[in-house]
Protein backbone atom coordinates (compact mmCIF):
# COMPACT_ATOMS: atom_id res chain seq x y z
CA UNK A 1 0.00 0.00 0.00
CA UNK A 2 1.10 3.63 -0.51
CA UNK A 3 1.46 6.78 0.93
CA UNK A 4 -0.07 10.00 1.25
CA UNK A 5 2.02 13.50 0.98
CA UNK A 6 1.33 13.90 4.90
CA UNK A 7 2.16 10.26 5.71
CA UNK A 8 5.45 10.35 3.57
CA UNK A 9 6.71 13.57 5.38
CA UNK A 10 5.53 12.21 8.75
CA UNK A 11 7.77 8.71 8.07
CA UNK A 12 10.37 10.63 7.00
CA UNK A 13 10.60 13.06 10.60
CA UNK A 14 10.02 9.83 12.38
CA UNK A 15 13.11 7.93 10.37
CA UNK A 16 10.50 5.21 8.94
CA UNK A 17 9.73 3.88 5.80
CA UNK A 18 6.67 3.71 6.31
CA UNK A 19 3.43 5.03 8.49
CA UNK A 20 -0.24 4.58 8.19
CA UNK A 21 -2.91 6.43 9.57
CA UNK A 22 -3.65 5.99 13.53
CA UNK A 23 -0.40 4.63 13.94
CA UNK A 24 1.63 7.06 16.71
CA UNK A 25 5.32 8.26 15.93
CA UNK A 26 7.49 10.20 17.24
CA UNK A 27 8.79 12.82 15.02
CA UNK A 28 11.80 15.56 15.06
CA UNK A 29 10.41 19.25 13.94
CA UNK A 30 11.54 21.88 11.74
CA UNK A 31 10.07 24.68 13.26
CA UNK A 32 8.00 25.16 16.69
CA UNK A 33 6.48 28.65 16.53
CA UNK A 34 4.24 30.30 19.41
CA UNK A 35 2.46 33.61 19.46
CA UNK A 36 2.19 37.14 22.02
CA UNK A 37 -0.76 34.42 23.72
CA UNK A 38 0.22 31.35 23.77
CA UNK A 39 4.01 31.59 24.11
CA UNK A 40 3.78 32.99 27.85
CA UNK A 41 2.46 29.52 28.99
CA UNK A 42 5.31 27.51 27.24
CA UNK A 43 7.88 29.48 28.84
CA UNK A 44 6.67 28.80 32.26
CA UNK A 45 6.90 25.40 31.42
CA UNK A 46 9.83 25.84 30.06
CA UNK A 47 11.11 27.02 33.40
CA UNK A 48 8.93 24.41 35.27
CA UNK A 49 10.69 21.48 33.72
CA UNK A 50 14.16 23.28 34.33
CA UNK A 51 15.33 23.49 30.71
CA UNK A 52 18.58 25.17 30.36
CA UNK A 53 18.20 26.17 26.56
CA UNK A 54 15.89 25.38 23.62
CA UNK A 55 16.83 22.98 20.54
CA UNK A 56 18.25 24.98 18.13
CA UNK A 57 17.34 28.95 18.60
CA UNK A 58 17.14 29.43 14.41
CA UNK A 59 13.96 26.68 14.76
CA UNK A 60 11.93 28.21 17.74
CA UNK A 61 10.17 31.40 16.63
CA UNK A 62 7.82 34.10 18.28
CA UNK A 63 5.56 36.73 16.46
CA UNK A 64 3.49 39.20 18.57
CA UNK A 65 0.96 39.40 16.32
CA UNK A 66 -2.38 39.23 18.72
CA UNK A 67 -2.76 41.90 21.10
CA UNK A 68 0.01 44.36 19.13
CA UNK A 69 0.85 47.16 19.36
CA UNK A 70 0.07 46.20 23.08
CA UNK A 71 -3.61 47.45 23.57
CA UNK A 72 -3.43 47.13 27.47
CA UNK A 73 -1.06 46.50 30.48
CA UNK A 74 -1.33 42.58 30.18
CA UNK A 75 -0.79 42.48 26.38
CA UNK A 76 2.40 44.48 27.06
CA UNK A 77 3.81 42.12 30.16
CA UNK A 78 3.68 38.92 28.13
CA UNK A 79 5.97 40.95 24.93
CA UNK A 80 7.90 41.96 27.35
CA UNK A 81 8.72 38.01 28.92
CA UNK A 82 9.05 36.80 25.51
CA UNK A 83 11.68 39.85 24.43
CA UNK A 84 13.28 38.84 27.26
CA UNK A 85 13.41 34.99 26.60
CA UNK A 86 14.34 35.98 23.23
CA UNK A 87 17.15 38.00 24.44
CA UNK A 88 18.31 35.20 27.04
CA UNK A 89 18.31 32.20 24.53
CA UNK A 90 19.08 34.05 21.50
CA UNK A 91 16.10 33.63 19.30
CA UNK A 92 17.06 34.28 16.01
CA UNK A 93 13.40 34.80 14.54
CA UNK A 94 11.90 36.71 16.93
CA UNK A 95 9.42 39.48 15.29
CA UNK A 96 7.77 42.61 16.50
CA UNK A 97 6.86 46.39 16.04
CA UNK A 98 7.93 46.95 12.38
CA UNK A 99 9.14 44.14 11.59
CA UNK A 100 6.05 41.98 12.78
CA UNK A 101 3.20 40.68 10.52
CA UNK A 102 0.33 38.01 10.92
CA UNK A 103 2.33 35.02 12.01
CA UNK A 104 0.74 32.51 9.33
CA UNK A 105 1.28 35.41 6.59
CA UNK A 106 4.76 36.36 8.06
CA UNK A 107 6.67 32.82 8.41
CA UNK A 108 6.18 31.52 4.77
CA UNK A 109 7.11 34.91 3.40
CA UNK A 110 10.15 34.86 5.35
CA UNK A 111 11.16 31.23 3.53
CA UNK A 112 10.78 29.66 7.02
CA UNK A 113 8.87 27.27 6.11
CA UNK A 114 9.46 24.91 2.99
CA UNK A 115 8.01 21.50 1.35
CA UNK A 116 8.35 18.57 3.50
CA UNK A 117 8.52 20.57 6.88
CA UNK A 118 7.30 19.44 9.62
CA UNK A 119 6.04 22.61 11.93
CA UNK A 120 4.37 22.92 15.30
CA UNK A 121 2.81 26.37 16.69
CA UNK A 122 0.24 27.39 19.56
CA UNK A 123 -1.83 28.33 17.34
CA UNK A 124 -4.58 26.15 15.37
CA UNK A 125 -4.31 28.34 12.04
CA UNK A 126 -0.84 26.80 12.28
CA UNK A 127 -1.80 24.25 9.04
CA UNK A 128 -1.47 27.38 6.95
CA UNK A 129 1.88 26.27 5.92
CA UNK A 130 0.62 23.04 3.69
CA UNK A 131 -0.25 25.11 1.13
CA UNK A 132 3.70 24.98 0.48
CA UNK A 133 3.70 21.03 0.37
CA UNK A 134 4.62 21.28 4.15
CA UNK A 135 3.25 19.08 7.20
CA UNK A 136 2.25 21.98 9.78
CA UNK A 137 -0.38 21.36 12.85
CA UNK A 138 -1.50 23.86 15.56
CA UNK A 139 -0.55 22.39 19.04
CA UNK A 140 -0.77 23.38 22.92
CA UNK A 141 1.17 25.80 24.52
CA UNK A 142 2.54 22.96 26.77
CA UNK A 143 3.19 20.59 23.84
CA UNK A 144 5.01 23.48 22.27
CA UNK A 145 7.58 23.70 25.38
CA UNK A 146 8.28 19.89 24.84
CA UNK A 147 9.06 20.91 21.06
CA UNK A 148 10.81 23.80 21.94
CA UNK A 149 13.22 21.81 23.87
CA UNK A 150 13.83 18.33 22.63
CA UNK A 151 12.92 18.94 18.70
CA UNK A 152 10.53 16.89 18.49
CA UNK A 153 6.91 15.75 18.69
CA UNK A 154 4.85 12.86 19.20
CA UNK A 155 1.68 12.62 16.99
CA UNK A 156 -1.08 10.29 15.81
CA UNK A 157 -0.58 10.30 11.91
CA UNK A 158 -3.84 11.03 10.49
CA UNK A 159 -6.06 9.50 8.05
CA UNK A 160 -6.65 11.65 4.70
CA UNK A 161 -9.65 13.13 2.94
CA UNK A 162 -8.94 13.96 -0.91
CA UNK A 163 -10.44 17.27 -2.55
CA UNK A 164 -10.42 16.93 -6.14
CA UNK A 165 -11.32 20.28 -7.45
CA UNK A 166 -12.10 20.90 -11.34
CA UNK A 167 -13.69 23.51 -13.59
CA UNK A 168 -13.25 27.11 -14.27
CA UNK A 169 -13.45 29.66 -11.51
CA UNK A 170 -16.00 32.17 -11.84
CA UNK A 171 -14.79 36.06 -11.68
CA UNK A 172 -14.23 37.15 -8.02
CA UNK A 173 -13.88 33.70 -6.93
CA UNK A 174 -11.19 32.64 -4.65
CA UNK A 175 -9.91 29.73 -2.54
CA UNK A 176 -12.00 31.36 0.22
CA UNK A 177 -15.25 31.07 -1.22
CA UNK A 178 -13.82 26.85 -2.16
CA UNK A 179 -12.59 26.48 1.49
CA UNK A 180 -16.57 28.13 2.95
CA UNK A 181 -18.41 25.95 0.67
CA UNK A 182 -16.48 22.77 1.52
CA UNK A 183 -16.65 23.05 5.24
CA UNK A 184 -20.48 23.88 4.76
CA UNK A 185 -20.66 20.47 2.91
CA UNK A 186 -18.57 18.26 4.97
CA UNK A 187 -19.40 20.30 8.38
CA UNK A 188 -17.37 21.64 11.10
CA UNK A 189 -16.00 18.35 12.46
CA UNK A 190 -16.47 16.76 8.69
CA UNK A 191 -12.76 16.12 8.44
CA UNK A 192 -12.28 15.30 12.24
CA UNK A 193 -7.95 14.77 13.29
CA UNK A 194 -7.53 14.23 9.47
CA UNK A 195 -5.37 15.76 6.34
CA UNK A 196 -7.23 17.72 3.81
CA UNK A 197 -5.67 17.03 0.39
CA UNK A 198 -6.22 19.29 -2.35
CA UNK A 199 -5.81 18.21 -6.08
CA UNK A 200 -6.98 18.82 -9.56
CA UNK A 201 -6.91 21.27 -12.30
CA UNK A 202 -8.60 23.89 -10.65
CA UNK A 203 -6.36 23.85 -7.23
CA UNK A 204 -3.34 23.93 -9.79
CA UNK A 205 -4.88 27.27 -11.18
CA UNK A 206 -5.11 28.62 -7.81
CA UNK A 207 -2.39 31.37 -6.98
CA UNK A 208 -0.17 30.96 -3.79
CA UNK A 209 -2.63 33.40 -1.65
CA UNK A 210 -5.92 31.72 -2.23
CA UNK A 211 -4.24 28.13 -0.97
CA UNK A 212 -2.46 29.63 2.04
CA UNK A 213 -6.49 30.55 2.31
CA UNK A 214 -7.70 27.98 2.05
CA UNK A 215 -4.60 25.65 4.31
CA UNK A 216 -5.52 27.94 6.84
CA UNK A 217 -8.76 26.97 7.42
CA UNK A 218 -8.57 23.16 7.64
CA UNK A 219 -8.77 23.68 11.56
CA UNK A 220 -12.92 25.34 10.94
CA UNK A 221 -13.73 21.50 9.28
CA UNK A 222 -11.32 19.99 12.05
CA UNK A 223 -8.79 19.00 10.04
CA UNK A 224 -5.36 18.31 11.59
CA UNK A 225 -3.36 19.73 8.54
CA UNK A 226 -4.54 21.00 5.04
CA UNK A 227 -1.79 19.86 2.14
CA UNK A 228 -0.96 20.50 -1.30
CA UNK A 229 0.71 19.05 -3.99
CA UNK A 230 3.99 20.86 -4.71
CA UNK A 231 3.71 22.41 -8.45
CA UNK A 232 5.63 25.47 -10.21
CA UNK A 233 3.54 27.98 -8.93
CA UNK A 234 4.75 26.42 -5.18
CA UNK A 235 8.56 26.22 -6.54
CA UNK A 236 8.21 30.03 -8.21
CA UNK A 237 7.04 30.94 -4.69
CA UNK A 238 9.80 29.44 -2.63
CA UNK A 239 12.50 29.98 -4.72
CA UNK A 240 11.31 34.14 -4.18
CA UNK A 241 11.48 33.20 -0.33
CA UNK A 242 13.02 30.72 1.08
CA UNK A 243 16.89 29.99 0.80
CA UNK A 244 17.13 26.43 1.75
CA UNK A 245 16.28 22.94 -0.05
CA UNK A 246 13.09 21.38 0.41
CA UNK A 247 11.77 18.32 -0.26
CA UNK A 248 8.34 17.66 -2.49
CA UNK A 249 6.53 14.45 -1.94
CA UNK A 250 3.67 13.28 -4.25
CA UNK A 251 0.86 10.81 -3.05
CA UNK A 252 1.18 7.75 -3.84
CA UNK A 253 -1.56 6.24 -6.48
CA UNK A 254 -2.60 3.66 -3.91
CA UNK A 255 -2.52 5.47 -0.94
CA UNK A 256 -5.72 5.06 1.13
CA UNK A 257 -8.31 7.71 1.32
CA UNK A 258 -10.79 8.19 4.33
CA UNK A 259 -12.99 9.92 1.57
CA UNK A 260 -12.66 11.87 -1.68
CA UNK A 261 -15.02 14.73 -2.67
CA UNK A 262 -15.58 15.73 -6.33
CA UNK A 263 -16.25 19.39 -6.85
CA UNK A 264 -16.48 21.42 -9.30
CA UNK A 265 -15.47 25.08 -8.48
CA UNK A 266 -17.83 26.72 -11.00
CA UNK A 267 -20.61 25.78 -9.04
CA UNK A 268 -19.70 27.11 -5.91
CA UNK A 269 -20.88 30.94 -5.52
CA UNK A 270 -20.35 33.21 -3.39
CA UNK A 271 -20.27 31.43 0.06
CA UNK A 272 -20.85 32.87 3.14
CA UNK A 273 -20.42 31.68 6.59
CA UNK A 274 -23.28 32.83 8.63
CA UNK A 275 -23.63 33.42 12.12
CA UNK A 276 -22.55 31.64 14.15
CA UNK A 277 -20.38 28.87 12.63
CA UNK A 278 -18.23 28.21 9.96
CA UNK A 279 -20.23 25.14 8.62
CA UNK A 280 -23.51 27.85 8.25
CA UNK A 281 -22.97 28.15 4.63
CA UNK A 282 -25.43 30.44 2.33
CA UNK A 283 -24.99 32.19 -0.89
CA UNK A 284 -24.17 36.05 -0.66
CA UNK A 285 -27.33 36.76 -2.70
CA UNK A 286 -29.48 35.17 -0.30
CA UNK A 287 -28.45 37.40 2.75
CA UNK A 288 -29.06 40.41 0.45
CA UNK A 289 -31.20 42.28 3.46
CA UNK A 290 -29.25 42.03 6.23
CA UNK A 291 -27.48 45.53 7.84
CA UNK A 292 -23.81 45.33 8.53
CA UNK A 293 -21.72 47.63 10.77
CA UNK A 294 -18.70 46.18 10.04
CA UNK A 295 -16.48 45.27 7.34
CA UNK A 296 -12.63 43.87 8.16
CA UNK A 297 -10.84 42.82 5.26
CA UNK A 298 -7.38 40.76 6.63
CA UNK A 299 -6.44 38.03 8.60
CA UNK A 300 -4.29 35.53 8.83
CA UNK A 301 -6.83 33.96 5.88
CA UNK A 302 -7.24 36.93 4.04
CA UNK A 303 -4.77 39.72 4.24
CA UNK A 304 -2.54 38.66 1.72
CA UNK A 305 -1.13 41.07 -1.75
CA UNK A 306 -4.11 39.50 -3.72
CA UNK A 307 -7.51 39.88 -1.19
CA UNK A 308 -5.86 43.57 -1.26
CA UNK A 309 -6.29 43.97 -5.03
CA UNK A 310 -9.39 42.97 -5.49
CA UNK A 311 -11.15 44.73 -2.49
CA UNK A 312 -9.47 47.77 -3.96
CA UNK A 313 -10.70 46.93 -7.29
CA UNK A 314 -14.27 46.95 -6.37
CA UNK A 315 -13.79 50.24 -3.44
CA UNK A 316 -12.01 51.89 -6.37
CA UNK A 317 -14.25 54.89 -7.29
CA UNK A 318 -16.72 54.05 -4.53
CA UNK A 319 -17.69 55.20 -0.84
CA UNK A 320 -18.20 52.82 2.47
CA UNK A 321 -21.77 53.05 2.90
CA UNK A 322 -22.83 55.56 6.34
CA UNK A 323 -22.71 53.77 9.51
CA UNK A 324 -20.76 50.80 8.32
CA UNK A 325 -17.01 51.18 9.32
CA UNK A 326 -14.46 49.25 6.86
CA UNK A 327 -11.38 47.90 8.11
CA UNK A 328 -8.17 47.13 6.41
CA UNK A 329 -5.78 45.24 7.72
CA UNK A 330 -2.47 43.99 5.57
CA UNK A 331 -0.82 41.07 6.98
CA UNK A 332 2.67 41.78 6.82
CA UNK A 333 5.00 45.15 6.51
CA UNK A 334 5.83 43.84 3.50
CA UNK A 335 2.03 43.58 2.27
CA UNK A 336 1.69 46.94 3.69
CA UNK A 337 4.48 48.42 1.52
CA UNK A 338 3.25 46.96 -1.55
CA UNK A 339 -0.16 47.65 -1.42
CA UNK A 340 0.77 51.14 -0.75
CA UNK A 341 2.90 51.49 -3.19
CA UNK A 342 0.38 50.25 -5.91
CA UNK A 343 -1.98 52.81 -4.69
CA UNK A 344 -4.44 50.72 -2.79
CA UNK A 345 -3.99 52.44 0.17
CA UNK A 346 -5.46 55.91 -1.40
CA UNK A 347 -8.44 53.79 -3.18
CA UNK A 348 -9.44 52.70 0.46
CA UNK A 349 -8.84 56.08 2.21
CA UNK A 350 -11.16 57.82 -0.63
CA UNK A 351 -13.72 55.22 0.06
CA UNK A 352 -13.69 56.24 3.93
CA UNK A 353 -11.72 52.49 4.89
CA UNK A 354 -9.47 52.55 8.24
CA UNK A 355 -6.02 51.27 7.39
CA UNK A 356 -4.68 49.27 10.19
CA UNK A 357 -0.54 47.79 10.99
CA UNK A 358 -0.15 44.64 10.71
CA UNK A 359 -2.29 42.36 13.88
CA UNK A 360 -5.15 40.04 14.04
CA UNK A 361 -6.66 42.24 16.07
CA UNK A 362 -10.42 41.96 15.54
CA UNK A 363 -10.08 38.51 14.34
CA UNK A 364 -10.39 36.65 17.94
CA UNK A 365 -11.93 39.88 19.92
CA UNK A 366 -8.28 41.22 20.61
CA UNK A 367 -8.97 45.15 19.18
CA UNK A 368 -8.81 47.53 16.13
CA UNK A 369 -12.36 46.44 15.55
CA UNK A 370 -14.09 45.08 18.88
CA UNK A 371 -18.09 45.09 18.17
CA UNK A 372 -20.73 46.20 20.73
CA UNK A 373 -23.99 44.41 21.43
CA UNK A 374 -26.29 43.97 18.47
CA UNK A 375 -23.78 44.94 15.56
CA UNK A 376 -23.03 42.78 12.92
CA UNK A 377 -19.75 42.32 10.90
CA UNK A 378 -18.66 40.76 7.32
CA UNK A 379 -15.16 39.19 7.60
CA UNK A 380 -12.60 37.70 5.78
CA UNK A 381 -11.20 35.89 9.24
CA UNK A 382 -12.02 32.59 9.76
CA UNK A 383 -14.47 31.99 12.87
CA UNK A 384 -17.82 33.23 13.70
CA UNK A 385 -17.98 31.57 16.96
CA UNK A 386 -20.53 33.40 19.41
CA UNK A 387 -18.74 36.08 20.96
CA UNK A 388 -15.90 35.62 18.40
CA UNK A 389 -15.17 39.10 17.56
CA UNK A 390 -16.82 41.44 20.55
CA UNK A 391 -20.11 40.94 22.55
CA UNK A 392 -21.58 37.25 22.27
CA UNK A 393 -24.90 39.25 21.19
CA UNK A 394 -23.05 40.94 18.76
CA UNK A 395 -22.45 38.13 14.96
CA UNK A 396 -20.06 37.34 12.53
CA UNK A 397 -20.54 36.51 8.65
CA UNK A 398 -17.15 35.22 7.19
CA UNK A 399 -17.08 35.90 3.74
CA UNK A 400 -14.22 36.55 0.91
CA UNK A 401 -12.53 39.88 -0.28
CA UNK A 402 -15.04 40.46 -3.02
CA UNK A 403 -17.89 40.25 -0.86
CA UNK A 404 -16.63 41.78 2.05
CA UNK A 405 -15.76 44.45 -0.23
CA UNK A 406 -19.04 44.78 -2.06
CA UNK A 407 -20.88 44.94 1.28
CA UNK A 408 -19.09 47.91 2.75
CA UNK A 409 -20.16 49.87 0.23
CA UNK A 410 -23.74 48.42 0.02
CA UNK A 411 -24.12 48.44 4.09
CA UNK A 412 -25.67 45.30 3.13
CA UNK A 413 -24.00 41.77 2.32
CA UNK A 414 -23.65 41.66 -1.13
CA UNK A 415 -22.33 40.42 -4.50
CA UNK A 416 -19.16 42.33 -6.29
CA UNK A 417 -21.90 42.54 -9.45
CA UNK A 418 -24.18 44.53 -7.27
CA UNK A 419 -21.72 47.44 -6.68
CA UNK A 420 -19.93 47.92 -9.63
Amino acid sequence: MGMTITEKILAAHADKSFVEAGEIVDARIDLAMANDITAPLSLEEFEKVGARTVFDPEKVVFVLDHFTPNKDILSAENCKKIREFSKKHNIVNFFEGGQCGIEHALLPEKGLVVAGDLVIGADSHTCTYGALGAFSTGVGSTDLTYGMVTGRIWLKVPDSIKFHCHGKWPKWITGKELVLYIIGMIGVDGALYSAMEYTGEAIAALSMDSRFSIANMAIEAGGKNGIFHVDDKTKAYMKEHAARPYKAYESDTDASYRDVFEIDVAKIGFSVACPSLPSNVKDAGELGKIDIDQVVIGSCTNGRLEDLEMAASILKGKKVAKYTRCIIIPATPAIYGEAMRRGYFQTFLDAGCIISPPTCGPCLGGHMGILAKGERAVATTNRNFIGRMGHPESEVYLAGPAVAAATAIKGKIARPEEVI
